[in-house]
């Protein structure tokens, strides 16, 4: 996979905050891909993702994100596993999301917009409370985590087809494995 392929933002694991997790690819592998790796490319990252803030996001902003990143990760994980939330993960998400009050306020237009976020805290705080509502309501359910052992990337599955998250590379070597132990097997 080329530099340019690994360093691509990924916007189809199923909602904000699921991209959000995958601005870290391979997480779990000896060599992780930091998708955002400077203020620039993290208010790349918010404006595609229609979370623009009023300022551009700076050095403490950037270290902001990957906390929640992070703080998400293990949260999720065990989400899907159907095991506890993690107690130090939830108890930060929680300071997390009183550090920054974020009003809902409309702003009229040619459709339903939200006011943008006045800061990239503010923009962090709706990605957390997105996956709070993800996380604990009924939607969870539809939330899978890819096997890959250096991805295990989480991304919604809402008709339980999927295997692999939806990194091509991770469907690839899956598939190359499961032949590999079919012919093994065959043998």
């Amino acid at each position: 996979m080329t530099d340019d392929a690994q360093q691509a933002f990924r916007f189809d694991c199923g909602a904000t905050w699921l991209n959000l997790l995958a601005t870290r690819g391979q997480a779990f592998g000896a060599r992780p891909v930091e998708r955002v790796a400077t203020p620039e490319r993290l208010g790349e990252w918010l404006e595609r993702s229609e979370l623009s803030p009023v300022r551009p996001p700076d050095e403490a902003d950037l270290r902001r994100a990957r906390e929640l990143r992070e703080i998400l990760r293990p949260l999720a994980l065990a989400t899907v596993a159907e095991e506890p939330p993690p107690a130090a993960a939830l108890a930060a998400l929680e300071r997390f999301l009183s550090a920054t009050p974020d009003p809902v306020r409309l702003v009229p237009g040619d459709r339903l917009r939200r006011e943008p976020p006045a800061t990239t805290a503010a923009a962090l705080v709706r990605i957390a409370r997105q996956a709070v509502d993800h996380l604990a309501g009924p939607e969870r359910h539809a939330l899978a985590v890819c096997p890959e052992h250096d991805c295990r990337g989480v991304f919604v599955n809402a008709g339980g087809r999927r295997r692999w998250c939806p990194s091509s590379a991770c469907a690839s070597r899956g598939r190359v494995r499961a032949l590999r132990e079919r012919r093994r097997v065959g043998e």
